[in-house]
């Protein structure tokens, strides 16, 4: 972190703004899965077309919501924690228990994440990967490219909440 505290508090709230952005722009891929879902069991059953390449879009719009806004599921405390202990605990002490989960935990994932993602991805670009399906979507290798991107918005916006965290122990 910075000296400065205030060019820390910059930085934490642009990648706050940068998760609430990137989350509320992959919100709308959910209205899209929903429509191209009745496109296909439209065109599947009405008109007997299949079109294997729409049915992967929808994986792989899923597979973009889920990595994309899991910095902004974060950021606003829609991730999965046990609050069995967190809902009683004091500010000082919830600040402990989140900076304790992300050095200790968060921060080794998303290390290990773009540790062993990179090689695989490297690998996917390597042989312009596409889908094992005839008429499936081509460029597999960007979709897979996003895994480490994952990894760093994650471990960026866990940062930001380590800050905060701080700040709470501090008693701020």
């Amino acid at each position: 972190m910075s000296a400065d505290p205030g060019h820390a508090a910059s930085k934490t709230g642009l990648i706050d703004r940068c998760s609430d952005a990137l989350g509320r722009a992959i919100a709308w891929l959910t209205l899209a899965m929903v429509i191209v879902t009745l496109l296909v069991v439209v065109l599947r059953y009405a008109f007997g077309i299949g079109a294997i390449w729409l049915q992967e879009s929808i994986t792989w719009m899923h597979a973009l919501v889920f990595m994309l806004g899991a910095s902004y599921a974060l950021r606003h405390g829609d991730h999965v924690r046990v609050d069995v202990f967190y809902r009683r605990a004091t500010a000082s002490q919830r600040g402990w228990i989140d900076a304790l989960g992300i050095l200790l935990l968060l921060l080794p994932l998303c290390a290990y994440i773009l540790y062993t993602s990179v090689p695989y991805v490297a690998a996917s670009f390597a042989v312009r990967e596409a889908s094992r399906e005839a008429n499936g979507l081509l460029a597999l290798f960007l979709l897979k490219a996003v895994i480490p991107l994952l990894a760093v918005l994650l471990a960026l916006q866990a940062l930001a909440d380590l800050r905060r965290a701080v700040q709470l122990i501090r008693g701020r």
